[in-house]
């Protein structure tokens, strides 16, 4: 019964992706819904904890939030195949770079069917921090009782404590993450 119960889940949060991602119309992108940027910020005394994630990367190595202590964590949802993450990439890699001594970014690779593309993207667009392989969408489904990411792409920010504190729904900018992070990493 649990399984059941768990694959119906795991079904209805994979339709909500597939209903959320890509481009900036439905029929631009074959009937798609896009995330349109919008953020969500929680207030300090309302956050909730994260949920812990662990996986493989898409280099073979095992990675977990554990291993992530005092620093902003931000999440980033991600597919090869979809165009606004394909947009965005290069803004997330300059604001990585730009927070690297704040922030631990980790992409979450979902729906492509095997590595082969998302490591043709991530050498693609210099993608240096860790990016886990998530094809079922098992790791997205342990933000679904918080600020799941209902979108691909969606973005979100954990503060130091390990609380989810701001999410993007759609593609992020470089400005508009750093200045996320900041805010954070300020107490905000």
């Amino acid at each position: 019964m649990i399984s059941r119960r768990l694959a119906v889940l795991c079904v209805s949060v994979l339709a909500l992706l597939l209903a959320a991602c890509t481009g900036p119309s439905p029929a631009a992108e074959g009937g798609y819904v896009s995330g349109d940027g919008s953020i969500t910020r929680v207030p300090v005394g309302e956050r909730k904890p994260a949920p812990a994630i662990s996986g493989t990367t898409l280099d073979g190595k095992s990675w977990s939030n554990s291993s992530v202590t005092g620093k902003v964590l931000v999440y980033n949802v991600w597919g090869s195949w979809c165009q606004p993450c394909i947009k965005e990439a290069p803004a997330l890699v300059r604001a990585a770079h730009r927070t690297e001594q704040t922030a631990q970014f980790v992409g979450l690779n979902t729906r492509d069917v095997g590595t082969a593309q998302a490591e043709a993207f991530v050498k693609q667009f210099e993608v240096s921090y860790p990016n886990l392989f998530d094809p079922d969408g098992r790791l997205l489904l342990a933000f679904g009782g918080q600020l799941p990411p209902s979108a691909i792409p969606t973005t979100l920010v954990v503060d130091q404590q390990g609380r989810i504190a701001a999410r993007v729904i759609g593609e992020v900018t470089e400005a508009t993450l750093v200045g996320l992070i900041e805010d954070v990493v300020a107490g905000r």
